[in-house]
C-alpha cells in the first residue's frame, strides 16, 4: 500500500503550478491542522461533484442548479459583448473589476507551444454558440486571453476560426 503521504503530495502537484515542494508543504500543512479542518476540506471537496454544475452558454463552473448561471440569467448584460477567456477565473477577475457588463465564454485553457496540442479546449462549442449570439445582437467578441506567449498563441487561433463568422455576419473579434 502507498505512502499516504506520498500519494497526496503526488495529488497535489496534478494542480497546475504545483511542484514536489509546494505539494509536500501542502501535505505538512494538513497533517498539523486540526481534524475539523481536514473534515471541513474533504466535505468541500465532496461537495464539488453534487452542487456544482457547468452552464451551457458560458461554460462557466457555478453553484446552484443545473442551466445557465447568474451571468448568462441576468437581463441586463449587454449580449452585444462575448469576452473569450481561458478559465473561470478569468470571468471572476474581469466582474471584479466591474467595468466589463457583456456575457463570456470559458475556451478551457490556453494551446501549449510545446506541444500545441488544442486538447480540452471549447473551439467547437464556441463556433456551436456564436450563430445563437448572433441571433441576440452580438457585435463584438473579445479575446480575453492571458498576456503570456500561450494566451497570444490561442488568441490567434480563436481570432482565425471566428474570422469567417465575423466576416459573413458583421461582428468585430478585438483583443484586450
Amino acid at each position: 500500500m502507498p505512502d499516504p503521504i506520498e500519494r497526496l503530495s503526488t495529488l497535489f502537484e496534478k494542480f497546475p503550478g504545483i511542484g514536489p515542494r509546494q505539494a509536500q508543504r501542502f501535505v505538512h500543512f494538513l497533517l498539523r491542522s486540526s481534524s475539523a479542518t481536514r473534515h471541513g476540506l474533504i466535505e468541500a471537496v465532496r461537495e464539488l461533484s453534487g452542487t456544482v454544475n457547468q452552464c451551457p452558454s458560458c461554460m462557466r463552473f457555478h453553484a446552484g442548479s443545473k442551466g445557465e448561471c447568474s451571468i448568462c440569467n441576468n437581463p441586463e448584460r449587454d449580449t452585444s459583448l462575448l469576452a473569450v477567456v481561458a478559465t473561470d477565473v478569468d470571468i471572476a477577475a474581469l466582474e471584479r473589476g466591474g467595468n466589463y457588463r457583456g456575457t463570456y465564454f470559458v475556451i478551457g485553457g490556453t494551446i501549449s507551444l510545446a506541444s500545441e496540442k488544442k486538447t480540452g479546449l471549447r473551439e467547437r462549442e464556441l463556433l456551436e454558440s456564436i450563430v445563437g449570439r448572433i441571433k441576440k445582437g452580438l457585435k463584438e467578441a473579445i479575446l480575453a486571453f492571458p498576456a503570456n506567449p500561450e494566451g497570444d498563441f490561442t488568441a490567434l487561433h480563436v481570432r482565425d476560426s471566428l474570422a469567417p463568422y465575423a466576416k459573413e455576419h458583421g461582428f468585430k473579434v478585438t483583443t484586450l
